[in-house]
C-alpha cells in the first residue's frame, strides 16, 4: 500500500485478539467450575462418608430428573405433574406476586423519595417488614386467605416489595438537586421533574430493587407453596422431603437455581438496554 505522493506506507498492525480470549474465558469458567462440583459431588458420593439418602450420587439425581420429566412405569412425572409444569406454575405464582410486590415497591419508593413525610410514616413499617423471614407471617395469611392461591401470591408480594421500595426511595432522595433546579428555572412543573428527571435519575438503582426483589422472591417460593402447593417446584421439594426423596429434593433445588440464573440474566440485560448510561460518567 503506498500514500498519494508514492511513499510506501506500512500496514496497520492488527489489533489483539482480546475480545474473542474474553469471550472464551467468560464461557469456559463457568463451564470448568461445573464440572468441578460435579467432580467433587460424585467423589464426596462414592467415598461413603453419607448414606445415598442423604447424598445421591449424579447419577441417582438425574435419573429422578427424567423420572419426573416424562411418564414412567404409568406414573406422569411426580404426582402427575411434569417437572417443567411444576415449575410454570411457581413461575407464574412468582410473577403475579413479585409484580404487584414491585410495581407497590416503586410506587412507594417515588412517594417517599420525593415527600418527606410520608418517608417518615412508611419506612419504619417497610424495614419492619423487610426483617420478618417469611415463614413468621405465612401461617397468618393462610388463616386469613384460605389455602389456594392467594396466601401463596401475597406472600410472594410482601417478600418482593421492600427491596424495591427501600432501594427507589434511596435513588430518588440522591437525585442532584442542582438537575432539579435547573428544570424548575426553566419552567418545569413537579411533574415533569419526576418525569424528566427524578424518574431516569433513580431508574438504574431500582432496576437493581427489582432484580433482589426477584431474587428475594425466588427464595420464598418454598416458603410460599408449603401449604397446598402441589403443583408446583416448592410444593414438589417439600413433599419430596418429606418421604426423603433426596434425589427428586435436588431435582428441585437445581431447577429453581437455574431458572432463577436465567431470569437474573434477563433482567441484568433489560437493565444494560434501559439504562446504558450506567458506570459512565
Amino acid at each position: 500500500m503506498t500514500s498519494p505522493v508514492g511513499v510506501p506506507v506500512p500496514p496497520a498492525p492488527r489489533p489483539p485478539a482480546r475480545g474473542a480470549w474474553t469471550r472464551v474465558r467468560h464461557g469456559a469458567l463457568p463451564f470448568g467450575s461445573l464440572l468441578l462440583a460435579l467432580a467433587l459431588w460424585q467423589l464426596l458420593a462414592a467415598s461413603g462418608t453419607w448414606s445415598e439418602t442423604l447424598v445421591p450420587p449424579p447419577a441417582k439425581v438425574w435419573d429422578a430428573f427424567v423420572d419426573v420429566s416424562t411418564t414412567h412405569d404409568g406414573v406422569r412425572g411426580y404426582n402427575g405433574t411434569y417437572l417443567i409444569e411444576h415449575l410454570g406454575i411457581s413461575l407464574r405464582r412468582i410473577a403475579i406476586g413479585a409484580g404487584v410486590g414491585i410495581a407497590l415497591g416503586v410506587l412507594f419508593g417515588l412517594l417517599m423519595g420525593t415527600v418527606g413525610w410520608m418517608r417518615s410514616l412508611f419506612e419504619p413499617w417497610i424495614t419492619f417488614l423487610r426483617t420478618l423471614p417469611p415463614l413468621a407471617y405465612f401461617s397468618l395469611l393462610v388463616i386469613w386467605l384460605g389455602i389456594d392461591e392467594e396466601p401463596k401470591v401475597t406472600l410472594l408480594a410482601m417478600a418482593a416489595f421492600p427491596p424495591v421500595a427501600v432501594s427507589t426511595t434511596t435513588a430518588v432522595a440522591a437525585v442532584s438537586t442542582s438537575l432539579v433546579e435547573a428544570a424548575r428555572a426553566l419552567g418545569a412543573s413537579r411533574w415533569d421533574v419526576v418525569r424528566d428527571v427524578v424518574v431516569p435519575s433513580a431508574l438504574p438503582e431500582t432496576l437493581t430493587g427489582v432484580r433482589l426483589a426477584v431474587g428475594v422472591a425466588y427464595s420464598s417460593l418454598v416458603a410460599a407453596e408449603l401449604v397446598n402447593g402441589l403443583p408446583g417446584i416448592g410444593g414438589m421439594v417439600k413433599d419430596a422431603a418429606n418421604y426423603n426423596n433426596t434425589p427428586v429434593v435436588l431435582v428441585g433445588i437445581i431447577a429453581i437455581g437455574v431458572s432463577g440464573l436465567i431470569i437474573d440474566g434477563l433482567l441484568l440485560r433489560l437493565e444494560r438496554a434501559v439504562v446504558p448510561w450506567r458506570g459512565r460518567a
